[in-house]
């Protein structure tokens, strides 16, 4: 399987989910491609945010070697699933899209149309959002 993980800027949230698939898709011994993208083009090389690495690490998840990047056409042909963060990375990507069999990789990574928020301007939700990544990122291990 091969999962790519998208936010805006790919600092904050997608790192975090990267990081998280990962560790627990290891813990179950999956051989998974996990990857991390943003839809805008500000954090091209850039690590993820310092909180995001520094909550990551509370959990025992180390994110702090990721660099941003952003989202391309060509990772549609790369991954075999896309997870999108909120509704405007949702539609971003979907922009991309050049077929329905790419408009099909992509969903949200919460269910129900719920967004993750992005902690960028509040240090209080990096944690709150490291936990819906976390529930989101173990039901999709164990699917």
């Amino acid at each position: 399987m091969r999962i790519l993980m998208v936010c805006l800027g790919n600092i904050c949230r997608s790192p975090l989910a990267e990081g998280i698939l990962r560790h627990l898709a290891q813990q179950k011994g999956l051989d998974w491609e996990i990857d991390s993208a943003g839809t805008g083009s500000w954090h091209i090389g850039d690590p993820p945010d310092h909180r995001s690495v520094k909550v990551g690490k509370r959990h025992g998840v180390d994110i702090s070697q990721l660099r941003g990047r952003q989202f391309s056409t060509a990772d549609f042909d790369l991954f075999d699933r896309i997870y999108v963060m909120d509704l405007d990375n949702y539609r971003d990507v979907l922009r991309k899209a050049r077929s329905e069999a790419d408009k099909q990789k992509v969903q949200l990574l919460l269910d129900n149309q719920q967004e993750v928020p992005d902690p960028w301007y509040d240090d209080a939700l990096f944690e709150p959002v490291y936990n819906m990544i976390y529930e989101a990122c173990n039901r999709i291990v164990n699917e």
